[in-house]
Parts: structure tokens; sequence; C-alpha cells
């Protein structure tokens, strides 16, 4: 199950950076959506650890702020959201109706 919810998380917030005007997020915006909208109650490490494996798939670029990262969606993790390409470890996002 662990697994699943990481996959989940993945895919959450690969969606919120791209949902974001200039597509970055700091990872605490980050964990409060997770909680709020997802029901995924984790601490900030385990977003940071989420983010650190996107960016280590090339979905993501991190640079540190103080005791957050801020997260920028690359042009591959765009593609994944937008289902034009597969990242392993991350849930595939669902058609649009």
């Amino acid at each position: 199950m662990a697994g699943v919810i990481r996959e989940h998380a993945r895919l959450i917030m690969l969606r919120d950076l791209a949902e974001q005007p200039d597509g970055r997020w700091n990872s605490e915006a980050l964990r409060e959506d997770l909680e709020l909208r997802w029901a995924i109650n984790r601490p900030r490490a385990f977003v940071h650890d989420e983010l650190r494996y996107l960016e280590m798939m090339g979905a993501v670029t991190l640079a540190e702020s103080g005791s957050v990262l801020i997260a920028s969606i690359t042009q591959k993790g765009l593609d994944h959201v937008e289902r034009r390409i597969r990242i392993d470890g991350v849930k595939r996002p669902s058609p649009e109706s």
C-alpha cells in the first residue's frame, strides 16, 4: 500500500506543479495540498523524498529555500501529466473525459 500512496502522491505533486502559472510550488504547499485535498497526511520529509525521486527521474528540478524545497516541473514531468510519456514509479493519469 505504501508504494501505491507514493505513486499517487508523485502524480498529485506533478499535477499541482503543472497547474501553477510558472510551474513552481514549494514543498510545504504541496504537503498541505496532499493532506487537505487528497487525505494523504504525511510529513514534509515524505514530500521531500518524493520530490527528490521526481528530480532523479527528470520530472522536476529542485532548489532549496531555508527548510523548504522549491520544485519546478520539467517538460518530462509535464509530458507525464499530459499522458505523452510514462515515468516509472508515478501513477499514470486517468484520461480526460
